[in-house]
C-alpha cells in the first residue's frame, strides 16, 4: 500500500490550502482514510478522518469547523481543505489509511499505512 501526500506550502494567517493523499495498492473505499499533523518534538496529533465509503467523519476540536475532509473514490484519493488557517496548524501533515475502530479513531497507532507527510507553514 503506497500513499503519497502533497499539496503543503507556505501561507498567511487567514490562508487556505487543500491536502490531497492518493492511495494505490488497496480497495480504497473499504478504508478509512485519516490526517494527522505533527511537529517536532510532540507526539502525532489527529486532525480528522473520513470512514470507509458512506461512513461519517470526524475532526479535532481545534478543527473548529475550519478543516473539511472529503474523499474521490472513484480516484482513490483523500483530501484535507484547511480554510482560516493560523500560524499554530504549521506543522507536518500525515495522511493515513486503515480501519480503527470508532473509539480508537485519534489513536495514531490504530492507523496501518502512512503517507511520507507534507510541510504546512503559516506565517503570521
Amino acid at each position: 500500500v503506497q500513499l503519497q501526500a502533497s499539496g503543503g506550502g507556505l501561507v498567511q494567517t487567514g490562508g487556505s490550502l487543500r491536502l490531497s493523499c492518493a492511495a494505490a495498492g488497496r480497495t480504497f473505499a473499504r478504508y478509512a482514510m485519516g490526517w494527522f499533523r505533527q511537529t517536532p518534538g510532540k507526539e502525532r496529533e489527529f486532525v480528522a478522518a473520513s470512514r470507509k465509503s458512506g461512513g461519517s467523519t470526524h475532526y479535532a476540536d481545534f478543527v473548529k469547523g475550519r478543516f473539511t475532509i472529503s474523499r474521490d473514490n472513484a480516484k482513490g484519493t483523500a483530501y484535507l481543505q484547511m480554510n482560516s488557517l493560523e500560524p499554530e496548524d504549521t506543522a507536518v501533515y500525515y495522511c493515513a489509511s486503515g480501519s480503527p475502530i470508532l473509539s480508537q479513531i485519534n489513536n495514531w497507532l490504530m492507523w496501518d499505512y502512512w503517507g511520507q507527510g507534507t510541510l504546512v507553514t503559516v506565517s503570521s
